[in-house]
């Protein structure tokens, strides 16, 4: 299984891509595996600004549906408008094109608070 060491990630399974200001937030391989074939998101947080740990929307798969949380505090700018019409994107391409949310950090202090690849493996292989 991959894990970009270019990414940040929590322990709830999102990981964390910094571009400038913002950063682009998705769930990992790992998590899309663990769901099964995805076929709905419901995220109607666009525009807010939420705080790390919140929820941010649900992710729902054929097994099951999941809370999606915010990995750092900041403004949600963008929701992938690819996964409105092909959410399976994500388990197709969960670190590419199955990108979920774009956001504005509010806090960057916070981002030093996410994980390394590294220990995100460590993490799952327990």
């Amino acid at each position: 299984m991959i894990f970009p060491d270019n990414l940040k990630y929590t322990r709830e399974h999102e990981w964390l891509r910094e571009e400038d200001k913002d950063a682009v937030i998705g769930i990992t391989a790992y998590a899309q595996k663990e769901l099964g074939d995805i076929v709905y998101l419901d995220i109607d947080t666009e525009g807010e600004k939420l705080a790390a740990g919140d929820r941010f929307g649900t992710i729902e798969a054929v097994k099951t549906v999941s809370d999606l949380f915010m990995p750092v505090s900041g403004t949600i700018l963008e929701i992938n408008p690819i996964l409105q019409s092909a959410p399976e994107t994500i388990n197709k391409d969960p670190y590419g094109q199955g990108w979920i949310i774009r956001i504005e950090c509010s806090d960057p202090s916070e981002l030093e608070g996410l994980i390394s690849a590294t220990v995100y493996k460590e993490f799952v292989k327990t």
